[in-house]
């Protein structure tokens, strides 16, 4: 499967393990990252082939233009990490990035991009964002 198809069959095979309250997402693709998203795409899920890096980033992103609420999510999930580790494990970093974004990820080993690579790849984001996702609503409520 090449990359940009792995990456646009992911919305479908992430909906598929997600409680049907969480099943309504946007979600865009390129041929590196795919980005799902509840509302505001500056706000998302993100998996992204770190190719030269032979990993696959999969992760929340806080890539607001608004570096203020960037920094707010930032500090109410890591107030949370430990909570955060505890459910999704101890390799889940929550940090400041580029542009005065943030993120909560973690990096998996990059694999042949086949059926049992997406499905692997999907079951892990739909227990991300079913985790992250009430935290996310939380912390803009």
């Amino acid at each position: 499967m090449r990359s940009s198809d792995f990456m646009k069959a992911i919305p479908d095979a992430t909906r598929a393990h997600l409680p049907p309250a969480l099943g309504d997402f946007r979600w865009r693709a390129r041929a590196w990252l795919v980005q799902i998203h509840y509302g505001n795409p500056r706000l998302h899920y993100e998996v992204w082939s770190l190719s030269r890096r032979n990993l696959l980033e999969l992760g929340l992103h806080f890539e607001h233009r608004d570096r203020a609420l960037n920094a707010r999510l930032l500090n109410h999930f890591d107030a949370h990490a430990v909570a955060i580790k505890a459910e999704l494990g101890g390799q889940v970093e929550v940090e400041p990035w580029d542009k005065g974004w943030a993120k909560v990820y973690e990096t998996l080993p990059l694999e042949p991009f086949d059926a049992a690579y997406l499905e692997k790849v999907a079951r892990r984001l739909a227990h991300v964002i079913a985790y992250l996702q009430p935290l996310l609503e939380r912390a803009q409520a």
